[in-house]
């Protein structure tokens, strides 16, 4: 698949106006969006996926176009453990619900960031040495195994990681937060908000998650461009996503088993890729293994589609009619649940407290008190209380 560099600009262009356009239109002034906007938003970049989808048929092949599909689905997929994460990121540090959406574009824009330096890196790696699908097919059964087997454990509640609190003494953070804003006047100094800790925090968690979505997503395509775009236009539509079923995650209960099983298809998948194009000398004398097959795309597709329907639905028919108490008193080891539960209890918390400190005072200007009457009672969590 050849792709001349000025579609490789534009397609960047592009990704990045995207980002423009989601903070100016939607993140710079505070607000929580409704479920309308994140359903229309989340359809937007779906039926923008499908439509490039369409393009590289016609340009290319539609060879490629399976398979940037099916690259797509997998890292939609995967990135519903993010949304596990930020849910419990977003609930830890306390973060007031306006300021949910800039913060997580911020890191959103962080991760897209951190996974082209990925692609780029696992693309030159990949041309030259077939060999590494060996160990990115191991890495992702074990990640397979590992999540089946804590989706039956019970979760622990999250400790607050240590780097928090030697990052609150090196830059002065302040405990408070100030609507969406990063800086915070306190005692006629300007130091930074709990808002910057946020950004860093899910910036570091998507590191660890593009170790498994990168050898993931390259299993079933190695074109950098189609691996790229199939990463942007899934974390472009993360924000939205989140909004949309951060409250509806308690009823997947089963999503985790569902993730597993596609983790270990592409994990097999890439073992199978491996050996059927091998050159390791000492595995069948260096020479192609002819019984491994080369999964075809359409096979891929199937399986995600597939798995992700069977993980969903049986979810739905396992919570039916049940409170979100029951849910969890079944289910307890669901990372959708527990984390779902903490996320819609903290949101209500949050607006109930907002709300009371909206009736108790006027607002504050920022620059004389550093923070808001509105949200002077949302604060991170001290020191003591860790």
């Amino acid at each position: 698949m050849d792709v001349p560099l000025w579609i490789w600009g534009v397609t960047i262009a592009v990704t990045i106006g995207f980002f423009f356009f989601d903070f100016y239109s939607h993140v710079k002034h505070a607000h929580v969006p409704s479920l309308k906007e994140a359903a229309l938003w989340s359809l937007f970049y779906i039926a923008l996926a499908v439509l490039l989808m369409v393009g590289i048929g016609f340009v290319w092949d539609w060879q490629h176009a399976g398979e940037f599909i099916g690259g797509y689905a997998a890292e939609k997929a995967l990135s519903m453990d993010n949304l596990f994460v930020f849910l419990i990121i977003m609930t830890s540090f306390q973060v007031p619900k306006e300021a949910q959406q800039k913060v997580l574009l911020i890191g959103i824009a962080i991760a897209l960031l951190v996974r082209t330096i990925f692609i780029i890196g696992g693309a030159a790696i990949l041309e030259h040495f077939v060999w590494v699908f060996f160990i990115f097919g191991g890495y992702l059964i074990w990640m397979a195994i590992k999540l089946a087997v804590d989706s039956f454990k019970e979760d622990e509640e999250p400790e607050m990681p240590k780097w928090v609190g030697v990052f609150r003494k090196w830059f002065h953070t302040s405990e408070h937060y100030n609507s969406d804003k990063f800086t915070v006047v306190e005692n006629g100094k300007r130091i930074l908000t709990p808002m910057v800790i946020v950004v860093v925090a899910l910036g570091l968690t998507d590191v660890v998650f593009a170790l498994d979505s990168i050898p993931a997503i390259f299993t079933i395509t190695q074109e950098a461009y189609l691996v790229f775009t199939a990463n942007a236009l899934a974390l472009l539509g993360l924000r939205q996503l989140f909004f949309l079923i951060g409250g509806l995650l308690e009823k997947l209960v089963y999503l985790d088993l569902g993730l597993a099983v596609i983790l270990a298809f592409i994990g097999v998948k890439a073992v199978l890729h491996a050996l059927h194009d091998n050159e390791l000398p000492f595995i069948n004398g260096g020479e192609n293994v002819a019984w491994a097959p080369d999964i075809p795309i359409w096979l891929s597709l199937l399986v995600i589609f597939g798995v992700l329907a069977i993980a969903t639905i049986a979810s739905l028919i396992a919570t039916r009619g049940k409170s979100a108490d029951e849910v969890f008193a079944e289910h307890p080891g669901a990372a959708a649940v527990e984390e779902s539960r903490s996320f819609t209890k903290h949101n209500a918390e949050s607006t109930e407290a907002a709300a009371v400190a909206t009736d108790a005072s006027a607002p504050v200007d920022d620059s004389d008190h550093g923070v808001s009457a509105r949200t002077s009672s949302l604060e991170l969590p001290s020191d003591d209380d860790k």
